[in-house]
């Protein structure tokens, strides 16, 4: 009996796959001898019983196992990705794209792994292709960005061939209102590994599974967050429109509970000021937060998001004490400046 018909019924009864199963799995799911049938299956009976923290772990590292290396292991260490699952069909801003150039602005390495949007009208490498970064950059140049610019983009589907063979199952089971272990692998796979980690996700309830994870990863300081707009709704950002279910991973595992605004002196706003648009609306939304004239729940969830990525990292003692200066970065020219090397470096 091939392997994924065998393991459906176990594991739709409840039972918990080994990391050895889980590797075995993965070869299954992303070769060609398994039908889509058995695939889609296997996957819908993993995501109706709930994965654990160990199991996405397991799965991370089956298909970080698969990447392809992009060579930047040398910055792995210092680095930190801020990244979300998508897949919660706020309209938010894309918000971490932002963040990734206040924190390449204070000298913190950014290797941010992500993807077009899928459930949104403009996704973090829509985004940033639009600011100017070449997101299909071959090694080189993503040494050389990381040399002189302090980031590099990693557009997802360029390191993952492994997941060729499973988009038309995932698509299918997606129109179904069906989701999957891979619409949450997506934080987790990122190819060099950066030791630190700022990740939202689409669901409170996975909270704590992808914390999980990242710690069973080996991830050295992370923080998993989930931001609710209302009941029911919610956004996978931090942000200061929203109550933030947080917990925290590696060095900041004793971190949990929730976040608001004003825990940091900062004004709760409405979620209407971190609406995001197409493509052409959030490259104005960028101009605006640079020209200090964003509405302020956007610029201070930028800041409270670089604030947290400095904290992180360990620049700063609190994230308190991380928002003066992720301001004064975003608004005092620093990222102006940023962003004119970056479209210099990649015209060149």
């Amino acid at each position: 009996m091939p392997l994924l018909a065998e393991l459906t019924p176990e594991v739709a009864a409840g039972r918990e796959l080994t990391a050895a199963e889980v590797q075995r799995i993965a070869g299954a799911l992303a070769g060609p001898e398994e039908t889509e049938a058995d695939k889609g299956a296997f996957l819908t009976a993993l995501a109706r019983r709930g994965e654990t923290p160990a199991e996405v772990a397991a799965f991370a590292v089956a298909f970080r196992d698969r990447a392809r290396d992009p060579g930047l292991g040398e910055w792995s260490g210092r680095a930190i990705d801020i990244v979300g699952t998508g897949g919660d069909h706020s309209g938010g801003f894309n918000v971490s794209s932002v963040v990734v150039l206040v924190l390449a602005s204070a000298g913190v390495p950014v290797i941010k792994h992500g993807n077009r949007g899928i459930t949104s009208r403009c996704g973090s490498a829509d985004l940033l292709a639009g600011l100017g970064v070449d997101i299909e950059a071959g090694e080189e140049r993503l040494r050389g960005a990381l040399r002189e610019l302090g980031f590099a983009f990693l557009f997802a589907p360029a390191y993952h061939p492994a997941f060729r063979l499973i988009a038309p199952v995932r698509r299918a089971l997606a129109q179904q209102g069906q989701r999957t272990v891979f619409n949450i692998l997506g934080p987790l796979i990122n190819p060099v590994r950066p030791a630190h980690a700022l990740v939202g996700t689409f669901s409170p309830g996975l909270v704590p599974v992808l914390a999980g994870a990242l710690d069973a990863l080996g991830t050295r300081a992370g923080l998993v967050v989930h931001g609710t707009i209302e009941p029911g709704r919610g956004i996978d950002e931090l942000t200061t429109a929203t109550e933030n279910l947080v917990r925290g991973v590696g060095a900041r595992r004793e971190v949990a509970g929730n976040w608001r605004a004003a825990d940091f002196g900062l004004a709760p706003a409405p979620f209407a000021d971190l609406a995001g648009g197409d493509l052409a609306e959030n490259l104005a939304r960028v101009e605006s937060l640079l020209a200090g004239q964003a509405p302020r729940g956007l610029e201070d969830t930028v800041v409270l998001n670089a604030a947290t990525g400095l904290w992180l990292t360990g620049r700063v003692e609190t994230v308190r004490a991380g928002l003066e200066p992720a301001r004064d970065l975003l608004r005092g020219g620093a990222v102006q400046r940023k962003l004119a090397a970056v479209r210099e470096f990649f015209r060149a």
